[in-house]
């Protein structure tokens, strides 16, 4: 594989590169048909600045978001295989009215050194919005890339251990999460003996999963055993995951020790760097005897 910004790391056999760029146009890039399965999480639509020019997220409208999403997992389906899945996280957002400030329910909350979690300060004007109104994005999202020819297979419910508290007095905090279950194809590869409920029954599509630390200061880091579960259910020892929101490099350090490869794009190429200082030494711990 040779493109652009590319670094990889291999151990054991098991490689992962790590892309630097925007995935709409890397992903056009790789060769079609290598990926088993993807597993990814997306920049969730105006609630943090990743200080890039290009990301997603920081659209004017949900609906550009929706449509910029679509775009990305088109160009994901190019390089899955035929019978590949995609696993998808995506987060959900209030419609809110209000100026900006210290506080408030539009206050800029600082994240890190540079990130900025940020509430919408406008109710946008699409799909019947009104102010406070949940805004259904995850649906949304899997409604387009059903339409854009991706068969929807399953919602799972992540339920958090560990949720973020919020201080809301008129509805239940939130601590649940969607991630979805699309395939290329009918007929596609999902082994439901890779993972089983504790009685041996067929995994349900509700996940109790706690939050693990990355060792990495990125504000948006997903399990290990999320990644895991989506990985061992829709690929086998060998094949390659790919994640093209890269983030932490999650997915890549859980591919690699479940004898997989990956190939991870990452738009911050600080982000991308400290993927793969994670990988180099989280791969490095599991060999250890």
């Amino acid at each position: 594989m040779t493109i652009g910004d590319l670094t990889q790391t291999t151990l054991a056999g098991n490689t992962v590169w790590i892309l630097v760029g925007d995935s709409r146009h890397v992903l056009g890039q790789i060769e079609p048909g290598i990926a088993q399965c993807c597993v990814t999480s997306p920049p969730y639509w105006g609630l943090r600045d990743y200080d890039h020019g290009d990301q997603i997220g920081a659209e004017s409208s949900p609906e550009a978001y929706v449509s910029n999403l679509v775009a990305v997992f088109r160009g994901v389906r190019r390089v899955l295989r035929d019978n590949g899945t995609l696993w998808l996280n995506v987060g959900d957002g209030y419609a809110r009215n209000g100026g900006t400030g210290r506080s408030g329910p539009n206050a800029l909350v600082g994240n890190t050194r540079k990130l900025i979690q940020q509430r919408n300060c406008k109710v946008p004007n699409c799909w019947g919005l009104k102010d406070r109104d949940l805004m259904g994005l995850p649906w949304r999202v899997a409604f387009a890339l059903q339409e854009d020819g991706w068969l929807l297979r399953s919602k799972i419910t992540w339920i958090k251990k560990a949720p973020m508290p919020e201080s809301v007095k008129n509805r239940p905090s939130n601590a649940t999460e969607d991630i979805f279950l699309f395939a290329k194809n009918p007929n596609y590869y999902y082994n439901n003996q890779a993972m089983r409920e504790e009685s041996g029954a067929n995994l349900r599509n509700y996940w109790v999963l706690g939050p693990d630390s990355s060792g990495v200061p990125h504000p948006a880091v997903f399990p290990r055993e999320l990644a895991r579960r989506c990985i061992l259910l829709g690929s086998r020892p060998g094949d390659v995951i790919l994640d093209p929101f890269s983030g932490s490099g999650t997915s890549g350090v859980v591919a690699a020790q479940s004898n997989r490869r990956a190939i991870l794009v990452e738009l911050n190429p600080v982000y991308a760097q400290q993927s793969q200082m994670r990988i180099n030494q989280d791969l490095q711990l599991t060999m250890i005897p």
